[in-house]
């Protein structure tokens, strides 16, 4: 055997071996529901997070933000079907080479098979089966994607429902302490347990399929200050302070879903690479201050909330609560450069707190909406 054609068959063996890893990386990218800390897909949002984190820093103003990092989530899986498409080119072409010994001819004869053009084909056994495999090859991924963005925006909608549904009890952006103080002003307190296992499916749901489905995590909500990681950090804060200040009252239905929360929490942020403290201590060290925690108790004593702790004995238990789920939500929150609402950590863009967003109260009596009502204060 010559040494040209010694050459060629090596490469063909490293060809072969590319198309099997790739294709094992397609199968555990969109068929295997759990997660793969080798695939690509993660290799592709971690190359993003560079031109990402250059809009984070340069773009100040949070909309005009919004609405470039929106496009973050479609041009990773764009940029996944590019890698998949370009390595299958390749390794297809390398597997041509013992049979065309020119690789530009390999490299077009395989792209033609790939896209099952078949404009460019050989008459030999061995290049015909290549061209064979690399247009079921074609086929496999293009049936694979079909399938796959259904399933891809099946999840995102279910996910945004709840979300949108969530500005009315918790105001735009969202915050825990409001649901508990709407829900009081409301007349709604027995409503919560429905609420709080509607929010316990919500967040066993975005688990599964975010964590099988991590592109997910990119897409954004459809308003620029709704976020679906604040949403469910305003859930566990709401049940948190639920059984820290009324330890007596809270539904079950509301710890079961705050453990429910910050699991789904912890198993996001590992997916993305970032690891937490699986057991931490109930006075481990939290970055919410007690300042900040303060702004929530008063708004609860504002309207009425049934109180059965005082404030310091409240704030030990709402940190003992906190310290299980505030390190993944604050990461996910910076990586998704979600709405900086209130008690969701410092964004890369350094962005200062959004205020809420509420419509005014317009009326027949006051067309104007310049009275406030006590549901909507002046100071939040």
């Amino acid at each position: 055997m010559s040494t040209l054609n010694l050459v060629s068959v090596l490469l063909a063996v490293l060809g072969g071996i590319v198309y099997l890893v790739l294709s094992l990386n397609v199968i555990r990218s969109l068929l295997v529901p759990r997660i793969d800390r080798s695939s690509l897909l993660r290799l592709v949002i971690r190359t993003l997070t560079i031109p990402g984190q250059v809009v984070r820093r340069r773009i100040h103003n949070y909309e005009v933000r919004d609405r470039v990092l929106a496009f973050e989530g479609p041009i990773s899986l764009l940029a996944l079907l590019g890698v998949w498409v370009i390595g299958y080119l390749l390794s297809l072409s390398l597997l041509l080479l013992p049979a065309v010994s020119n690789p530009l001819a390999a490299l077009a004869q395989a792209g033609s098979s790939l896209v099952t053009l078949g404009i460019v084909s050989s008459a030999q056994g061995w290049a015909q089966a290549i061209d064979i495999l690399a247009g079921l090859t074609g086929l496999f991924i293009v049936a694979l994607q079909i399938a796959y963005l259904p399933t891809l925006y099946g999840a995102y909608n279910r996910r945004e429902t709840e979300v949108t549904m969530l500005v009315a009890r918790a105001g735009e952006p969202t915050w825990g302490p409001e649901i508990l103080a709407r829900a009081q002003l409301t007349s709604l307190v027995d409503d919560l347990p429905e609420f709080y296992r509607q929010w316990e499916r919500w967040a066993a749901d975005v688990q599964e399929s975010h964590a099988s489905y991590p592109a997910l995590m990119l897409f954004r909500s459809p308003s620029a200050y709704s976020s679906w990681v604040i949403a469910l950090l305003a859930v566990c804060d709401s049940a948190a302070l639920f059984d820290a200040v009324a330890p007596e009252s809270t539904p079950i239905e509301a710890r079961l879903a705050l453990r429910m929360g910050y699991l789904c929490f912890r198993r996001l942020s590992s997916a993305l690479g970032h690891e937490v403290n699986e057991d931490p201590k109930p006075n481990d060290q939290i970055m919410l201050t007690y300042a900040e925690f303060n702004r929530g108790f008063d708004r609860l004593v504002a309207t009425g909330f049934v109180m059965e702790r005082d404030r310091d004995e409240a704030w030990v238990h709402f940190h003992a609560w906190r310290v299980n789920y505030e390190n993944a939500a604050y990461f996910l929150a910076s990586r998704t450069d979600a709405v900086p609402a209130p008690w969701s950590g410092k964004r890369l863009s350094g962005q200062t707190l959004v205020p809420f967003r509420r419509l005014k109260n317009r009326t027949p009596e006051d067309p104007e909406g310049t009275t406030r009502t006590s549901y909507f204060p002046e100071n939040l």
